[in-house]
């Protein structure tokens, strides 16, 4: 699999795992405690698989670096720790998870204002970092879902 299939698919797990987990009254709040879990090892492999660009790109941040560089490192900065953010307020409001595991976490209303406030700010910096990375999602979904679909209907209208 090409490195830009396997990053459409994870970014789009991504998105997927993060729009399903933004409202918990579409799962309930246990589906959404253990999706949210689980989108967080997602990320982790996001960024494992990114580990030379992030290691390149911070060795270089305050050096010679390209604007865009520099702009998309500190937007993928934000993102990671708002999601770490929602992430670790998500578990000290736990109510199904911890639980379940035997955990009781204090919980209040400043890891629940934390919790809101992180995945609010998600969804712009989230926004911005589709914006600019809209070409590379165009073009990839063109090659790898678009291109593919049109050459299966070809072939059957001509089979």
């Amino acid at each position: 699999m090409s490195q830009t299939k396997r990053n459409l698919l994870i970014d789009t797990g991504v998105l997927v795992l993060f729009l399903v987990t933004l409202n918990p009254s579409l799962t309930g709040l246990a589906i959404h405690e253990w999706l949210s879990v689980g989108l967080g090892g997602v990320l982790l492999t996001h960024v494992l698989l990114h580990w030379q660009w992030v290691v390149e790109t911070t060795r270089r941040l305050f050096g010679r670096l390209a604007s865009q560089a520099r702009f998309n490192y500190l937007l993928n900065l934000l993102l990671l720790v708002a999601f770490t953010l929602v992430i670790g307020s998500g578990i000290m409001v736990s109510e199904e998870m911890l639980p379940f595991l035997g955990f009781r976490m204090a919980s209040g209303g400043f890891w629940s204002t934390l919790h809101h406030l992180s995945a609010e700010w998600i969804i712009w910096i989230a926004g911005l970092h589709v914006a600019v990375h809209w070409k590379w999602i165009v073009n990839a979904v063109r090659r790898y879902a678009i291109d593919p679909l049109r050459r299966k209907k070809v072939a059957v209208v001509s089979g």
